[in-house]
């Protein structure tokens, strides 16, 4: 950090009331899990996860406005980095908010935020404990749409300018069986070479960037009438992937 931007920040905290303590690079480096720090830190409370109600809000709020939601869901994430990564992809693809189904938060918040570039600390996260979460969204009016290796329809062969929430597996075990019996409609990434699967992070950035692409190309937003919520399994009466892949 500029020593201006510096003497600036170090006097808004000082009218504010923050303490300030001055320590050497060594622990600033510990604190941050890095040298990258540009020669200050925050000290902070840890942020509040948003609630199902508050999503909600969030939906009802967006439909208000004129603005189809787009949501993204991630199951199966262990790695802390690659969540902030998809963090950050969702805030700059325009999602209103990122659901991660997890019945505990193990997460180191150091972790997932630094590669989130701020992204944690602005975008609302969700953490969802049990499948009447996602019904209740989905009676909101968003669409589930689950990503897997096997299903036959490609990501752009399906209009996602509607309200709808990207479900994305991780890893290891892909999107579970719950989750899968609650999407609308499943799509794939179609890959060329030795490479049936993409990472969490990877996966993520695809589907999402698609989505914004297609809402971008409506100019409008992505606004179009909601399509019905109708069907548990994709249209085409195609099988999940037997080995839960993400897409």
């Amino acid at each position: 950090m500029h020593t201006g931007d510096l003497a600036e920040l170090l006097a808004l905290a000082e009218s504010n009331g923050v303490p300030i303590r001055y320590v050497d690079d060594r622990e600033l480096a510990s604190m941050a899990h890095g040298a990258t720090h540009g020669g200050v830190l925050a000290v902070a409370t840890a942020k509040p996860r948003t609630t199902v109600d508050q999503l909600i809000e969030i939906i009802e709020v967006n439909e208000q406005s004129n603005t189809a939601p787009l949501l993204v869901l991630l199951e199966g994430v262990d790695d802390d980095r690659n969540l902030g990564f998809a963090i950050r992809t969702a805030e700059a693809c325009g999602a209103q908010a990122v659901l991660i189904k997890k019945h505990l938060w193990t997460f180191d918040t150091v972790e997932v935020s630094r590669p989130s570039s701020g992204a944690y600390e602005r975008l609302p996260l969700v953490q969802i404990s049990n499948n009447d979460d996602l019904v209740r969204m989905k009676k909101a009016g968003v669409r589930l749409v689950g990503c897997l290796a096997g299903a036959k329809r490609a990501i752009w062969d399906l209009d996602l300018t509607g309200g709808v929430c990207l479900a994305i597996g991780g890893e290891k075990r892909g999107l579970s069986g719950a989750v899968r019996s609650l999407c609308d409609r499943f799509v794939t990434i179609p890959t060329v070479g030795g490479a049936s699967s993409l990472s969490l992070s990877h996966a993520s950035a695809i589907v999402m960037a698609e989505a914004m692409r297609q809402r971008m190309t409506a100019g409008r937003n992505g606004l179009t009438a909601r399509e019905p919520i109708v069907e548990s399994a994709d249209s085409d009466g195609e099988e999940p992937s037997p080995n839960g892949d993400e897409a």
